[in-house]
């Protein structure tokens, strides 16, 4: 049990430095492009913004969950999960939390499948506030627009 634990908590360490780079960039980006100054938003800016900052949320969420996908796919020997395909759904299923069940992991395994969602549960919450920062950061630009 602690050795699936161990090894959870390294791909949670890794897909939290993935997401922290990811938000980190994306944010320099804006910032560099204006998007974070005081400069007043236009809608077509603020749909660029807003539908960019959602693609490159969900690039990152998609390395992420490809990354838990390979290590089942390395270390876990389930019929199910022989391919990359079905590991990346498996993955897919469990960090989102929708959790199906058409596919299970063995019992010492279960414990690795739980800890991906909850960092699954924890990068979206991350990935809402973050998006969320930006969503008030547009209204702000697009009222100020407006005002002047």
């Amino acid at each position: 049990m602690i050795e699936f634990s161990l090894i959870g908590a390294a791909l949670v360490a890794i897909t939290v430095v993935i997401h922290a780079w990811g938000t980190t960039i994306w944010l320099r980006y804006l910032g560099v492009q204006g998007a974070v100054g005081d400069e007043p938003w236009t809608t077509k800016r603020s749909l660029i913004v807003l539908t960019s900052t959602v693609i490159v949320l969900i690039v990152l969420h998609t390395i992420e969950i490809g990354i838990w996908a390979i290590a089942y796919l390395s270390l876990v020997s389930v019929e199910e999960l022989e391919t990359l395909e079905s590991a990346l759904y498996f993955s897919f299923v469990t960090f989102t939390t929708l959790g199906y069940g058409d596919i299970t992991l063995a019992a010492p395994w279960r414990v690795l499948s739980g800890i991906e969602a909850l960092n699954g549960i924890m990068l979206v919450g991350w990935t809402t506030a973050f998006l969320f920062a930006v969503v008030q950061r547009s209204w702000k630009g697009m009222f100020q627009t407006r005002s002047d």
